[in-house]
């Protein structure tokens, strides 16, 4: 029981689910407010609307932060996820109201929305891979180069303009599935499934394995005989992926895609993960860590809202936090060092 115990207290993601649980209790306390109509004081926080909302806006960043974590444990950074969101969305636009297919309907257009969708995310995190492996140059200058031609692209594409996506995604990104009116637990769900699959990706395969012996001694790692090109490829290709995934969702959810889509998520995607424990230097990192910093960061921008505060202090608590979380993990590792 004991040992069970240690290892409960020696996860990097508790202290996270701590501060999370610590700052929804305070904002259980903090957004109650008198119904105008009824004179009951009633919670704005605590209620089903208000979280699954929370967990929606979430999900679609928190699914790009999944893949971006496995990018970052690999010492990588991919910039460019945001604008891999924009060119999948509309390139699914683009195709479902083409002539060949605008008159699909359905679970047929579902699944071509989400084969295009899915396929552009991956040709864009491929791109990132082959040319940051192929041409030796460091993931900053690559993935910020295609974040810009990423999000030209698809501004070309859309004129500038957004295009309706068919009722039928929408249809299926706000089933309620049983729980009523209003509420649509699909983003959700989508969320929950990636981090199960990204944690058993990273802690249970080979492959994930590999992502962290890469980021921890990469010539440890090529003289093991781990092909670290392909290694590489691979998380970018996972995470465009994961943006064409998290593009998907937004598209169906609000029922139409822009140029502008995912605009400025680079920074929620990376604060996630280097808030959720992963470190940019490389070999640590967990899926369950991003999903957490995603939530986190969605409970700030909540209670600056029931605070009441400006809307730009979102901004520099983010900053703030990206900030902190580098200095301790750099700080651990330094103690790590010094015992060894």
């Amino acid at each position: 029981m004991r040992a069970r115990l240690s290892t409960i207290f020696r996860l990097q993601e508790l202290g996270l689910t701590v501060v999370i649980l610590v700052l929804a209790v305070i904002l259980s306390f903090t957004a109650r407010q008198v119904d105008p109509s009824t004179g009951k004081t009633i919670n704005t926080f605590l209620n089903a609307n208000t979280l699954i909302q929370m967990a929606t806006n979430a999900s679609f960043f928190a699914i790009m932060a999944v893949g971006a974590t496995m990018v970052i444990i690999t010492a990588g950074i991919d910039l460019s996820v945001g604008s891999t969101a924009a060119i999948s969305g509309i390139l699914m636009g683009v195709v479902l109201n083409a002539k060949p297919f605008a008159h699909l309907t359905g679970m047929d257009a579902l699944i071509l929305g989400a084969l295009v969708c899915c396929a552009i995310g991956v040709l864009c995190g491929f791109l990132n891979g082959v040319m940051i492996v192929g041409l030796n140059v460091h993931p900053f200058i690559i993935t910020i180069g295609t974040l810009w031609i990423y999000r030209g692209l698809a501004f070309v594409l859309s004129g500038g303009q957004s295009i309706l996506v068919p009722t039928s995604l929408t249809d299926f990104a706000k089933a309620p599935l049983g729980l009523g009116q209003g509420l649509y637990p699909v983003p959700m769900l989508f969320m929950i499934v990636t981090c199960v699959l990204g944690t058993i990706f990273l802690s249970r395969m080979v492959a994930g394995r590999r992502v962290f012996a890469v980021g921890g001694n990469v010539e440890a790692s090529r003289y093991a005989g781990v092909r670290i090109s392909r290694v590489l490829i691979g998380v970018y290709v996972i995470s465009g992926l994961c943006a064409g995934i998290s593009a998907f969702l937004a598209g169906s959810f609000y029922g139409a895609v822009s140029s502008n889509d995912a605009s400025g998520y680079e920074l929620y995607v990376i604060a996630s993960a280097v808030v959720g424990g992963v470190s940019l230097s490389g070999g640590k990192g967990s899926a369950l860590g991003a999903t957490l910093g995603a939530i986190l960061i969605v409970l700030i921008r909540q209670a600056i809202q029931t605070l009441r505060w400006e809307q730009n202090y979102e901004w520099i608590i983010v900053g703030a936090a990206i900030i902190v979380a580098v200095v301790v993990d750099r700080f651990s590792r330094q103690l790590a060092a010094r015992k060894a």
